[in-house]
């Protein structure tokens, strides 16, 4: 059985684009996405969340359902992208697509204009795991975060090159398992 689980916060006010810093609140379509996910699991002990709203508000209202344990950890952020915030890849397809195509190509690599570098990203998000993982393991758990904090995260599980970061899909209000053992 699954201890912990990965949980990406449904769709938010306003249009798509990259939002790292940006902190939009859930659209109504965007709660129902995560109550729908959550409403056949069994209770969580231990609801571990990004700070940012699309992911805390939806976090706190389910500790309070399930008399669950709440913790905000601000290393679940997601990824800063820099001047490309607020923006879509389309937009940017229009005047900085070499510069896109080179994020996507290898997010190593290529950070986006006065952006964090995805290295640091990486070091941030894992840091925290490695943190809470004495905690996380052995209790019912959820960690509510962001798709590059799951990219990231079921990349390592996967063993994938970092490069192929970005090849790992987590759509909005998914539940995925995350293995909690040591590296």
């Amino acid at each position: 059985m699954t201890d912990c689980w990965l949980l990406r916060h449904g769709v938010t006010q306003g249009p798509e684009g990259f939002r790292g810093r940006l902190d939009p609140p859930l659209a109504e379509q965007g709660w129902a996405q995560l109550r729908a996910a959550v409403a056949t699991q069994p209770p969580f002990e231990l609801i571990l969340t990004s700070p940012q709203q699309r992911c805390a508000r939806f976090a706190e209202w389910l500790a309070a359902e399930q008399g669950a344990e709440l913790v905000l950890e601000a290393d679940l952020r997601e990824l800063d992208f820099g001047a490309w915030e607020g923006r879509s890849a389309a937009e940017l397809m229009q005047d900085q697509a070499e510069a896109l195509g080179r994020f996507w190509a290898d997010p190593y690599a290529y950070t986006p204009p006065e952006g964090e570098p995805v290295a640091a990203f990486a070091e941030r998000v894992l840091g925290a795991v490695t943190r809470w993982r004495p905690r996380l393991q052995g209790h019912r758990s959820l960690i509510v975060t962001h798709g590059g904090v799951i990219r990231l995260l079921l990349a390592r599980q996967r063993g994938l090159a970092p490069r192929d970061l970005l090849q790992v899909e987590a759509p909005y209000a998914t539940l995925q398992p995350l293995t909690l053992e040591e590296g």
